[in-house]
């Protein structure tokens, strides 16, 4: 076993150095959201929080999480999430398999690729959606918030790319014993496709629970809206709310301000693709380059 040459230390000194630097960078700014959304209302006004809270106080999540219209909202997004990503994920399948195929295969493939490619490019507009969501008696419905963007082209072509990289031989090995299209995709294609659906299925799940103005856009109830469009609306009414509240309530949120507020639902918005994405991680690089070398 050959000694490392001083060259080498240097190197793996260098590099965790630089990686850990750049994973701080990514952290600290969390780190400081939750700082700021448990202090006290003087000190993040000041300007005083740092990396450790300041007159410690939970006001702002006390003030969140008190809310029934919190917890309606929670569930919303949870459902949108869980309803759109599987429809999301079925619809990338079927449609990134037949377009996987070559020209011999699927005879009008070049077409049907062009034509979704250009979805891509150019968009009906906000007006003409609207329209089409409200005559289709989708308004006020769970399913406004999925249907419109139910097929991520973007994603679609990324599974379709992860699908011909997927050696031949698997696929006419399956034909040879009798198998069909369906039973290709799901017992031959998608299990070997783990990588490229963990990725498109975070990217999936990050729209969805991020997504907040197609819930003021399509929900005339504000009981029907997502976690994020409920947090939104939240501080624009904040300070109506102070106005309105008791001498004793306001006692008891001395510590609470817009700017506690803010930064405890930033990061009450994001804490969930957190916990999700250490998962999902293991698959995620493998999942963008594979596919991006053909043979």
């Amino acid at each position: 076993m050959h000694k490392p040459t001083i060259s080498r230390k240097l190197f793996v000194v260098i590099n965790t150095i630089v990686l850990t630097g750049i994973t701080l960078l990514g952290i600290i700014p969390f780190i400081h959201l939750l700082s700021i959304s448990l202090s006290s209302n003087t000190a993040a006004m000041a300007g005083e929080v740092k990396l450790w809270p300041v007159g410690f106080s939970w006001d702002a999540y006390v003030y969140l999480g008190e809310k029934v219209e919190f917890f309606r909202s929670l569930w919303v997004s949870i459902e949108r999430v869980v309803l759109g990503t599987a429809v999301n994920m079925f619809l990338v399948f079927i449609t990134a398999f037949p377009l996987s195929k070559s020209n011999d295969q699927f005879k009008y493939r070049t077409p049907y690729v062009w034509f979704f490619a250009i979805t891509m490019f150019f968009g009906g507009g906000l007006i003409p959606t609207y329209i089409v969501v409200k005559n289709t008696g989708l308004i006020d419905s769970i399913w406004s918030l999925i249907l419109p963007g139910a097929l991520n082209v973007w994603n679609m072509v990324l599974m379709l790319n992860f699908f011909r990289s997927i050696p031949k031989e698997l696929d006419e090995a399956a034909r040879i014993d009798g198998a069909g299209h369906w039973r290709v995709l799901w017992q031959i294609y998608l299990p070997v496709s783990l990588p490229s659906i963990a990725t498109i299925g975070l990217f999936t799940i990050v729209g969805h629970w991020n997504a907040w103005f197609d819930g003021i856009l399509y929900m005339n109830s504000p009981d029907k809206y997502p976690l994020q469009t409920y947090l939104s609306t939240l501080i624009m009414s904040i300070n109506a709310q102070m106005t309105s509240i008791s001498i004793e309530q306001l006692k008891a949120m001395e510590n609470l301000s817009e700017k506690t507020l803010r930064t405890a639902q930033i990061f009450m918005g994001a804490l969930p693709i957190m916990v999700v994405y250490p998962f999902l991680q293991k698959y995620f690089v493998k999942g963008m380059t594979v596919g991006s070398v053909k043979e």
